[in-house]
């Protein structure tokens, strides 16, 4: 099986890693020149070019990292992808530009499908991501093979343009519950319960979340701040889904402040520190 992997970075090289270890012909391209060498150097081919990359390719993978990015690098590649090709886009991107796409891919002859993921740098690695699809079903069985090696869940979630819709709506809850477990583990401070304790009990009851159950105990108590998924990144999420509103005309005046939060009051947080390190400003109203 034929694979190109546009994006090596952390989330596209543990995917290439794991295509590798699966026995898959993966070829990789990024416009860093380290990250190309590393990809060599855990036995991957690499191209200089995208466009040299698409040739020969029946699957195509994006890690890249914004919507623009998409859309420019398959503005370079349309005229040269083969005709029956699929196009799995992993990265964060939004509604829109999926289907506009998708909508190239028809001109074009090939499969553009949403594929974002969640779990970050470590699920990747170990091929235990959730993909979110959208798009052509039959396209989407086709892509079985390669979806089985890099998650531990797929779940279809619509039409182009819904699978990037689903991711922004889960960052913007993750970003959201990051700052409210946060207060809620503060104001229990305040009356003696210990955040472990406090943490087992959400965690049996209808408050819980993927928050409560894997963020803090595995890189807040602790101190650890390593999930390898960065502030920068999710500002840019949380700025996606207030852009996502704008577009729609929906209010989302409940995600606002901590919308704020995280644009606007954790200026001292840069954005190279782990996303994680913004549950040290959950005392701000």
């Amino acid at each position: 099986m034929k694979i190109g992997v546009i994006g090596c970075g952390n989330m596209g090289g543990g995917m290439v890693a794991q295509l590798l270890a699966a026995g898959m012909d993966v070829v990789c391209f990024d416009p860093d020149v380290e990250t190309r060498q590393r990809m060599l150097a855990v036995g991957a081919r690499t191209e200089e070019t995208v466009t040299e990359l698409v040739r020969d390719r029946k699957f195509v993978i994006l890690s890249l990292p914004k919507a623009q990015i998409v859309e420019e690098v398959m503005g370079e590649v349309c005229t040269h992808i083969e005709s029956g090709t699929i196009v799995l886009d992993t990265s964060t991107s939004t509604p829109a530009t999926s289907q506009a796409m998708a909508a190239l891919g028809q001109t074009h002859g090939f499969e553009f499908i949403d594929g974002p993921v969640s779990g970050g740098p470590a699920a990747a690695k170990a091929g235990t991501m959730t993909m979110l699809l959208a798009g052509s079903q039959t396209a989407i069985e086709c892509l079985r093979p390669i979806t089985d090696i890099l998650t531990a869940k797929t779940v279809m979630v619509g039409a182009s343009g819904a699978g990037h819709a689903a991711k922004i709506a889960n960052n913007m809850l993750c970003a959201a519950n990051l700052v409210l477990v946060s207060e809620a583990l503060r104001l229990c401070e305040a009356v003696g319960v210990a955040p472990e304790g406090l943490l087992k009990g959400v965690n049996a009851g209808s408050g819980r979340s993927g928050v409560s159950e894997v963020n803090f105990p595995k890189w807040v108590l602790n101190g650890a701040f390593d999930s390898g998924f960065t502030m920068g990144l999710m500002r840019k999420d949380v700025g996606l889904a207030l852009d996502l509103a704008g577009k729609t005309g929906v209010n989302l005046e409940g995600f606002a402040g901590i919308a704020d939060l995280w644009l606007n009051q954790s200026g001292d947080i840069p954005d190279t520190a782990d996303f994680n390190e913004i549950t040290k400003y959950g005392a701000v109203s």
